[in-house]
């Protein structure tokens, strides 16, 4: 039977939503080891309840990664390069993100919850020449090759286009249009995927929604 984490690591761990569920998964009694690269981020990290880790995943190979991720049962993909360049894009939302798979597998963190979003794979659609292009295909390659990587417990999580609202507790887990949804439900979607064993090897892909998060991601 798989095992329930406690220990968990979050990439990235000083967006809003990683910071959001840093509160959720502390408050249940997890370990949480924020991954952060600056520095000035400590305070806020600590403060939503995790233990600061400095290490720039960016410019990191599997096995130093796998150095920082060690000793822990789950890993959350958080990190994205927000936008920028394209080359900075394959390389924090692509190249980071598949030798943190890499160093998840090395290190035995078994879980692994990759926070994509909602339209994302080979089939994008995002022409070439859209600002948008880099991301859609950094986002693909990097689902992609954790769902091929043996020997993680791997969901794939596709949220639609984000807000600051308050959180419902809610979500819509069976729509094929992508619409929008809270940080703060996203937080808890991760939050409950990871102690779900039922979530292992799927993809889920929510909106705002009416369906209890526990209920929308059993039922997807």
């Amino acid at each position: 039977m798989t095992q329930t984490p406690s220990r968990i690591a979050i990439v990235g761990g000083h967006g809003k939503i990683a910071l959001l569920l840093t509160k959720l998964l502390s408050a249940r009694g997890d370990q949480v080891t924020s991954i952060i690269r600056n520095p000035e981020h400590t305070t806020d990290v600590e403060a939503a309840g995790a233990v600061a880790r400095l290490a720039d995943v960016e410019h990191m190979d599997a096995e130093q990664i796998a150095s920082v991720v060690a000793d822990h049962q789950a890993v959350v993909w958080a990190a994205g390069a927000g936008g920028g360049s394209p080359e900075r894009t394959y390389a924090v939302d692509r190249d980071a993100a598949i030798a943190t798979v890499d160093a998840a597998r090395a290190s035995g963190a078994s879980r692994f919850v990759m926070v994509s979003y909602f339209g994302a794979g080979p089939d994008h659609g995002v022409p070439r020449d859209n600002a948008f292009f880099a991301y859609a295909e950094a986002k693909a390659a990097a689902d992609e090759y954790l769902r091929g990587s043996e020997g993680l417990d791997w969901t794939v999580l596709g949220p639609s286009g984000l807000t600051d609202e308050p959180g419902t507790g809610a979500i819509d887990a069976s729509s094929t249009e992508a619409s929008q949804v809270s940080r703060a439900d996203v937080a808890a979607v991760i939050a409950a995927v990871l102690h779900d064993p039922g979530t292992i090897g799927r993809t889920i892909r929510f909106n705002d929604g009416d369906t209890p998060i526990a209920e929308a991601i059993t039922r997807s």
